[in-house]
């Protein structure tokens, strides 16, 4: 059997103003706005530059939502985004309030650099400046 990778679903206290976070700070598209479906939830599907679909939504209807989890953890950790330039991305995230967590440090290859952000909703994001 075939496996793909096919989507990652965040969830958002205000899916909207997250939605349009990641349209202005990595070049999402808002795919679909499905408005508040009957579960109670608001959802949007985006899509990166390359491609891969982020869902986002909120709580649905009695459902018990624990704080979001920016640090180091078990589980889903992080998911990582590729830079051209580390210094300057980081300085327009921050700007857009993002908190740079960790780094920028050596990525281990010549001229590359890793750095870990706390989005405006608690995902822990790395960022990556890939070299030769």
């Amino acid at each position: 059997m075939a496996f793909a990778f096919e989507h990652v679903h965040l969830k958002a206290r205000d899916p909207e103003k997250t939605a349009n976070w990641y349209v202005e700070a990595f070049n999402f598209t808002i795919v679909n706005d499905r408005g508040v479906r009957p579960s109670g939830d608001r959802f949007i599907e985006c899509n990166t530059a390359d491609g891969v679909i982020i869902r986002i939504s909120g709580a649905r209807t009695g459902e018990d939502m624990g704080p979001g989890n920016a640090n180091v953890h078990y589980g889903l950790e992080h998911f990582g985004i590729t830079v051209d330039d580390m210094d300057s991305e980081l300085e327009r995230l921050k700007a857009l309030g993002a908190v740079v967590d960790e780094g920028p440090k050596d990525g281990g290859r010549p001229g590359s650099k890793v750095a870990f952000i706390k989005t405006p909703d608690d995902v822990r994001i790395e960022v990556m400046q890939l070299g030769s």
